[in-house]
């Protein structure tokens, strides 16, 4: 026989100590599981904060700046200048510029851009309103694409009503928009394309590059401010800022106000979006996007009258409902990380 089984008494007091210490690590456990959801539910309130307000101030931005691109331009600027003078002064690590990782990092990259440049068209060619309605389709073509590319299980019949419930709302908007244009809708389609490509794209490489938080707000803004020459030549935007050069007082606080607010919350909604991107799913980080317009929705009543009639409000508010039914139908899984493939 060993020695415990010779001696069971001895047996015990190392079971009680194993106990102990299991009682004793139980408290830290739940510790760091409370204070992890405490982070996740942080970050997802700073990009909703972030992300209602921005599209009033885009707006407000490009009514006293009409030249999207530039406007967005200067956003990238701002985030990118932001990240380097905080890496510089030691307050945050972004983990550096590799011409690898920049590589790698690229195709991202004009993704974001081209989603960034038609939601400033959208804007400049349309309401609000417009925009959010737009916004609130985009759930359903990611849920697909996250299955299809992700690997992700396909939503729950509940899910499915969510999305089809934001639909339906952003289809009664539709039928009672009084400003409707094929100019401002044909935006609202490249919009919807490609958030779609770019929200299920951009979680693959949050997922798989390997890089801090602050360094994919670094290596996006960077890369898409690379582009940015390229945009002006396309889209005609260079000669129309040489030739209004002179017509528009750039000083002035009306025109430097909107445009620096717009600068800042560009660098918060980068951080707090790659921060959600890490914790959610696509989908779910899509309709987290859906669900904060609502207090865009109640800024937009209040500050100005460029928003729908009663009926059309009534289907942005459904729209929400339906954020709030998928928030339901995923409450099990939506805050827990996705696991890397």
């Amino acid at each position: 026989m060993s020695n415990d089984e010779e001696n069971p008494k001895a047996v015990e007091p190392r079971k009680g100590s194993e106990t102990l210490s299991s009682s004793t690590q139980n408290p830290a456990t739940c510790c760091k599981a409370l204070l992890r959801q405490a982070s996740i539910y942080g970050v997802a309130l700073g990009y909703c904060i972030s992300a209602s307000l921005l599209s009033i101030i885009n707006k407000w931005a490009v009514m006293r700046f009409p030249y999207p691109g530039a406007l967005t331009a200067l956003q990238y600027f701002t985030s990118v200048a932001g990240v380097l003078i905080g890496g510089w002064l030691k307050l945050i690590d972004h983990g550096g510029l590799h011409g690898h990782t920049l590589w790698r990092f690229f195709p991202a990259a004009v993704l974001f851009y081209i989603s960034i440049f038609t939601n400033s068209e959208l804007l400049l060619h349309s309401n609000v309103d417009t925009f959010i309605v737009v916004r609130s389709a985009v759930p359903i073509f990611v849920a697909v694409g996250e299955t299809l590319f992700l690997h992700q299980p396909w939503p729950s019949v509940k899910t499915w009503l969510s999305l089809a419930t934001i639909f339906g709302g952003s289809v009664l908007y539709v039928l009672t928009d009084n400003q409707f244009s094929v100019m401002a809708y044909s935006w609202g389609v490249a919009y919807l394309v490609s958030m779609s490509i770019d929200f299920v794209y951009i979680k693959h490489v949050v997922m798989n590059i390997g890089l801090k938080t602050w360094g994919l707000v670094l290596y996006n803004n960077l890369e898409a401010l690379l582009l940015f020459p390229l945009e002006l030549l396309v889209m005609g935007e260079w000669e129309k800022l040489r030739h209004e050069v002179h017509e528009w007082n750039w000083y002035s606080f009306e025109v430097v106000l909107p445009v620096g607010l717009s600068c800042l919350f560009g660098l918060s909604i980068s951080f707090f979006g790659f921060s959600c991107r890490r914790v959610i799913s696509a989908t779910g980080f899509t309709v987290l996007g859906t669900v904060n317009k609502l207090l865009t929705v109640v800024i937009n009543l209040v500050v100005w009258d460029k928003h729908s009639k009663f009926v059309g409000t009534v289907g942005l508010l459904i729209c929400m409902m339906g954020g709030v039914m998928y928030q339901q139908s995923t409450s099990n899984k939506s805050l827990r990380p996705a696991a890397k493939k």
